[in-house]
């Protein structure tokens, strides 16, 4: 009972932060402060009142429309809301009362951030990844749920990758294939989860990311020369690699 009553809280909890997530995907991009002022409708620019901002429940009861001028509200919005709180409910049902989810679950919403600000604008904030490298490393030296070494090599071998690929895309194909922003990301993803996790989260990423742009070229949405974020799918690798990459590992390592 009292084990449902936390999961139900951290749930919650993620709404809660998946709003706030939604001011970070829509202000960063802009310079403008996430704080202040507070949220107000992009259109009639009013202040969005308490009751008209409770996670989820709010968009249901305005039928996805700004209360003052009738503009629709994107759906983005309350999918955001619904991912951050599903992604914080798995990860503590996959680490429970642990500093892993208190880690991982705030990790999860910059990684989130990250993704859907690439997806608008193809860009990686380096308000987020530069100070995830800083806070990833300085975590496994005041936490040691990794340790420092493997923070280091996190980094390195994150970032490295990303940028060796970059590197080779430019050489063969002349033009960039992965951007700096990417090879931030992947630095600041390995801070925090070390070598190992960092290796299956990139290949994972991969993996994705190959299928997709097959997908995208098949159905004639995209063309080869159309340029696809990459940061969504390194993050997407990341956050399987943080639920199931034990057992990931294990597999593998069975073989």
């Amino acid at each position: 009972m009292q084990y449902g009553i936390e999961a139900i809280t951290i749930f919650i909890l993620g709404l809660i932060i998946g709003s706030f997530c939604n001011v970070c995907v829509y202000r960063i991009p802009k310079n403008e402060s996430i704080i202040f002022p507070a949220s107000h409708c992009p259109n009639c620019h009013t202040t969005i009142k308490a009751i008209d901002n409770i996670p989820l429940l709010s968009y249901l009861l305005l039928k996805g429309k700004c209360r003052q001028c009738g503009e629709k509200i994107s759906i983005r919005y309350p999918i955001i809301e619904f991912l951050n709180g599903v992604i914080y409910l798995s990860i503590f049902l996959v680490y429970g009362r642990s500093l892993q989810t208190l880690i991982y679950a705030p990790l999860s919403s910059a990684l989130i951030i990250i993704s859907f600000i690439d997806l608008d604008k193809q860009i990686i904030p380096d308000e987020i990844s530069l100070p995830g490298i800083v806070i990833g490393f300085l975590l496994s030296i005041v936490i040691p749920y990794i340790s420092y070494f493997n923070s280091i090599l996190g980094i390195i071998i994150g970032g490295g990758i990303i940028f060796l690929i970059a590197l080779a895309g430019l050489a063969i194909f002349k033009k960039e294939a992965m951007g700096g922003g990417d090879v931030k990301l992947s630095a600041m993803i390995g801070a925090f989860i070390g070598w190992k996790y960092i290796l299956i989260s990139l290949f994972i990423g991969f993996f994705i990311g190959a299928i997709a742009g097959i997908l995208l070229i098949l159905l004639k949405i995209r063309s080869r020369d159309d340029l696809v974020p990459f940061g969504p799918f390194i993050v997407l690798g990341s956050l399987i690699t943080i639920l199931w990459g034990e057992n990931i590992l294990s597999w593998y390592l069975g073989f």
